[in-house]
């Protein structure tokens, strides 16, 4: 369903400790992302999700299910919202894999990501295997797919 949580990345210091933390506080699964930075795919009851390090105290950021990512893009414009200028990294191979992602502000400026997945179901894998912060908002690496 359009709107609903679809994927979740935490920013953290270190991934490491993060794994430990709320692998032991929630029974979550952890798998490396690909990226070689030190990432986590998570795999939880409920959803999909990462962890990427050098974002110290960052929050989460909620990725939330669109069906059309260029309407969507188009929507958000429209009402005022602004959507960064990268696709976070993807190329047409991860997109037809994971799905495409979009960082956005709302028209107040707080942030939010878009995605459409590429199974139509909201949520087909991990995408990301590092996010990084940069100057203009979240720059990703790819990731690899959640475990079963």
């Amino acid at each position: 369903m359009a709107g609903e949580i679809s994927f979740f990345e935490l920013g953290v210091d270190d991934p490491g400790k993060a794994r430990t933390f709320y692998g032991a506080l929630f029974g979550w699964n952890f798998e490396p992302g690909p990226s070689g930075e030190g990432g986590y795919a998570i795999g939880t009851p409920s959803g999909q999700g990462g962890v990427h390090g050098g974002d110290p105290g960052g929050g989460p950021y909620l990725f939330y299910r669109v069906d059309d990512m260029a309407a969507a893009v188009a929507q958000v414009r429209e009402l005022g919202g602004s959507v960064e200028g990268t696709d976070l990294g993807e190329d047409d191979a991860s997109a037809a894999r994971f799905g495409r992602f979009r960082l956005c502000r709302d028209a107040q400026g707080s942030p939010f990501g878009l995605h459409e997945p590429a199974d139509g179901r909201g949520g087909s894998g991990y995408v990301r295997g590092a996010f990084r912060r940069t100057s203009c908002g979240v720059r990703a690496t790819p990731g690899a797919p959640l475990p079963s």
